[in-house]
């Protein structure tokens, strides 16, 4: 039985999909913490309800990233994770940090990998004149949302979306995507070669709504 902790630092969405998943398909794994650097992230409640150890580590109480991430690396080590899971996990994790966890973290980006990078997807996908935006899973690596892609998913950009219609479309295939994705990292069915992750089992690594338009 493997140990997960999933981080976040709002409502916790992804991590209800996760827990819903993990619970529904009997994955062999558990969550063993949930962890935000904000006291009011509704997402420690739902942790809370389901019996799930949840914990704040205040960033404002940290002034230095450094001081942050020695102060979140020390909560975790104390659940033993396997996997760490972030999960609309809002800060910037230092160098240090990520090497300290190499190979037992993964992130859901909601963007299509190696495009829109950082902050503000929705809203620069839509300035950019996209047809199609979407999510990536990926490993986290010291280089910001540059990790070894392990799945995506396309959704369509339709006439009139703004920032919150398209970001809504873009999170209902999140939920399904990231725990695919998890389970199969859980389930030792990847393989990373560098940069190319291979699903073992020939699964598609690419989810591409119906509705959206061939790229």
């Amino acid at each position: 039985m493997k140990n997960l902790v999933v981080l976040i630092s709002g409502r916790g969405s992804n991590l209800r999909s996760i827990a819903e998943a993990c619970s529904a398909e009997r994955w062999p794994a558990r969550i063993a913490a949930v962890i935000s650097h904000r006291p009011d992230a509704l997402g420690l409640a739902y942790a809370r309800e389901r019996g799930i150890a949840a914990q704040v580590i205040d960033h404002r109480a940290h002034p230095a990233r450094e001081a942050f991430d020695d102060a979140l690396a020390a909560a975790l080590d104390r659940h033993a994770p396997d996997h760490i899971v972030l999960a609309g996990f809002m800060r910037i994790l230092g160098d240090a940090f990520v090497q300290r966890f190499a190979g037992r973290m993964i992130n859901i980006h909601p963007s299509l990998l190696p495009a829109f990078t950082g902050l503000h997807t929705h809203r620069r996908a839509l300035e950019a004149g996209c047809t199609v935006a979407g999510a990536t899973v990926h490993f986290v690596t010291p280089a910001l949302d540059h990790g070894p892609i392990v799945a995506q998913a396309v959704v369509p950009v339709v006439a009139g979306d703004t920032e919150q219609t398209l970001a809504a479309r873009v999170l209902e295939a999140e939920h399904v995507l990231y725990p695919r994705a998890l389970r199969w990292w859980i389930e030792d069915r990847l393989a990373v070669d560098g940069l190319r992750v291979t699903q073992l089992d020939g699964e598609p690594q690419l989810i591409v709504r119906k509705d959206s338009p061939r790229c």
